[in-house]
């Protein structure tokens, strides 16, 4: 099975992460984090900087790695390193997806993740305040 390797960046803004609407391809229409593939001979942080910057024309701040997903599509297996990044005040100028959302602790399981962002979430419920919503 062919294997392909991708870097996701986990946007984070206060308690909110940023979740973005895939708009082609076989999985067109759902949720995931933005990234995408690895190149020969490059980082997996430095392909995820590199990819947010042509994808949403950000530059990310200290991309921190997360985890490592891997998961079996039927047709490719794939392996996810996942960075927690936060951005400076730039505007997002997205190029690759129908839509994004910001979402906190009590949204984050309104959108329909694609099978591999769904561990992605479970590792951020784990570890991360997000789940953590603040009633001051």
């Amino acid at each position: 099975m062919k294997t392909i390797h991708v870097a996701a960046a986990i946007i984070y803004d206060n308690d909110r992460i940023l979740a973005a609407r895939r708009g082609y391809g076989e999985f067109k229409g759902g949720w995931e984090f933005p990234g995408g593939k690895v190149e020969t001979g490059e980082s997996s942080a430095s392909a995820c900087i590199r990819e947010i910057r042509e994808e949403l024309n950000i530059t990310l701040v200290d991309p921190r790695y997360l985890c490592t997903v891997e998961h079996d599509y039927d047709s490719f297996h794939l392996t996810m390193d996942c960075f927690l990044c936060s951005m400076p005040q730039e505007t997002i100028s997205d190029t690759e997806h129908e839509d994004m959302r910001w979402l906190d602790a009590a949204s984050i399981n309104t959108v329909n993740w694609l099978p591999a962002d769904i561990k992605v979430v479970q590792e951020l419920e784990r570890s991360l305040p997000l789940t953590q919503t603040s009633t001051d």
